[in-house]
């Protein structure tokens, strides 16, 4: 199935000291305004002033407004998955310290992350434009994670067939997005939980 969302196994890793190029510096002030006065009031005429370029240069960068929404999600996406490989590439003889090491950083993550914290006011009823951010692409969301998730794996001896892998990795990452959504605990204790709830499945 091809989806926007498709992305590689190993993310890239973006230089600190890189300038952030138009798209960036767009989708930076669509993420500021968005958890500032809420994705209803953001507009294209608003964001070029934000930006100091004309609404013509935002909408060559992103398109329409769905299409801010989406690059805002798929930057934030990649974010998240660059952790997560992070976290693999650290824990390469252990697949359970891995998967522990990636759900910590994951929900470390999400506690300061202003566009998530926007969406989850959305579903709260603050802000009903914004919920088609989490609603209406939240099945290819969830299918780039696992597939993310199932490349980084292979490396790792599991002793289970296909189907019951895929099983697995579907119970993790929907448990993670589960508790990034609506945290339970810290960071640490939930992913010791996550950890050890994996640990069961895969050992």
């Amino acid at each position: 199935m091809t989806t926007a969302y498709q992305v590689l196994p190993r993310m890239a890793v973006v230089n600190a000291s890189d300038a952030p190029t138009m798209r960036d510096r767009v989708v930076d002030a669509a993420v500021r305004l968005t958890s500032e006065v809420g994705w209803s009031q953001v507009t294209m005429a608003r964001l070029a002033e934000q930006v100091g370029v004309s609404r013509q240069t935002v909408y060559n960068e992103v398109g329409t407004k769905p299409g801010l929404a989406e690059a805002m999600t798929l930057r934030e996406l990649d974010r998240f998955l660059g952790l997560v490989s992070v976290a693999f590439d650290e824990h390469p003889a252990d697949l359970v310290a891995a998967i522990r090491a990636s759900a910590e950083q994951v929900l470390v993550h999400a506690q300061d992350n202003r566009l998530l914290h926007a969406v989850v006011s959305a579903t709260h009823g603050a802000d009903t434009e914004l919920l088609p951010l989490l609603t209406t692409h939240a099945e290819s969301l969830l299918v780039a994670a696992k597939t993310v998730i199932a490349e980084r794996i292979v490396p790792y001896a599991v002793d289970l067939e296909p189907g019951e892998l895929d099983a697995a990795i579907d119970m993790v990452v929907r448990v993670v997005l589960s508790h990034v959504m609506q945290p339970s605990g810290s960071p640490a204790d939930t992913a010791d939980a996550i950890a050890w709830m994996a640990g069961r499945v895969l050992r």
